[in-house]
């Protein structure tokens, strides 16, 4: 039977004394709460989403009267619109991996890419090396992400609201 020496434990990070690199890294954690609270949104709207349509679909009928049902089924695809915003939102985001040599690695297809030339030792000691400068292309990129999933929950919200009008006053004309 093999016997392995124990792992050493992880140690805590010493705080950088490079100017910015705590606030970067404060920023980074907060806005990876704020993707996974996006997140959360979404789903809960479309979970949302699919309840109020199933309620309208049980026991809804299409108006007879031609501006009710173009209403009726205006609303319809504003729900459909709402839900493909709400699944884009959640959807996970990938950028291409735009790492080159002498380049700290900032995501995990960046190290992916540098490990398969043979250059993530390199590219660690890059990164370590230069703290602010990885942690200003991650921030830049955790941006773009959560910018992104903002839009669509916000264009989903705006497409939901406007199909619940439009199903509303088809099935208040009767």
């Amino acid at each position: 039977m093999e016997t392995r020496e124990p792992r050493p434990e992880p140690t805590a990070a010493q705080p950088s004394s490079v100017p910015g690199v705590m606030a970067g890294e404060r920023l980074l954690a907060e806005m990876r709460e704020e993707i996974g609270r996006s997140d959360n949104k979404a789903s809960i709207l479309i979970g949302a989403v699919g309840v109020c349509s199933g309620v309208i679909a049980s026991g809804a009928h299409v108006p007879g009267a031609a501006w009710a049902a173009f209403l009726w089924w205006a609303g319809c695809a504003g729900w459909v619109v709402a839900l493909a915003f709400l699944l884009v939102a959640t959807f996970p985001r990938y950028r291409r991996s735009r790492w080159q040599r002498d380049q700290p690695v900032t995501y995990f297809l960046d190290v992916r890419r540098a490990a398969r030339t043979g250059q993530l030792p390199e590219a660690l000691r890059n990164t370590e090396a230069d703290p602010l400068a990885g942690l200003t292309i991650a921030l830049d990129n955790t941006s773009a992400i959560i910018t992104a999933k903002h839009r669509c929950i916000r264009a989903g919200l705006t497409a939901w609201a406007l199909g619940a009008a439009c199903l509303v006053t088809a099935l208040a004309s009767g």
